[in-house]
């Protein structure tokens, strides 16, 4: 058994879209929009067949999370090399995103860097 896709709810679709496309060289596919309940998603793809569900709705709730409350609460990306983790991180702080932590070495043997992305968390690691 493989898991298939994550799905995660996003404040600004085509924003997020841009974001995963620009530094994480996915690819989308064509948007979805449910007329009915207003619901609009893209699945990206990224190498060996992982994917991504971005979704929005109009009357979602825009509380912020607390990092600290039960579910999700991150998605990592294997880069493959410290190199990659700390020029990803530093385009990323470059660019504006709020670097949460790292680039690390963690007690349990990662090399990793942690941002934030709307209220989740993105984990990159070598």
């Amino acid at each position: 058994m493989i898991i298939d896709h994550i799905g995660l709810y996003v404040n600004d679709l085509e924003k997020t879209k841009r974001f995963f496309e620009t530094y994480f060289h996915s690819t989308a596919n064509q948007l979805y929009h449910n007329e009915t309940t207003g619901l609009k998603t893209y699945f990206l793809s990224f190498e060996n067949d992982t994917r991504l569900e971005i979704m929005y709705r109009p009357n979602l709730s825009k509380k912020a999370l607390n990092e600290l409350q039960i579910g999700y609460h991150h998605v990592a990306f294997k880069l493959g090399t410290k190199k990659k983790v700390d020029e990803l991180t530093e385009l990323l702080q470059t660019d504006g995103y709020e670097i949460v932590s790292g680039p690390r070495h963690t007690g349990d043997g990662y090399y990793e860097a942690v941002f934030k992305l709307e209220q989740y968390f993105i984990e990159l690691v070598a």
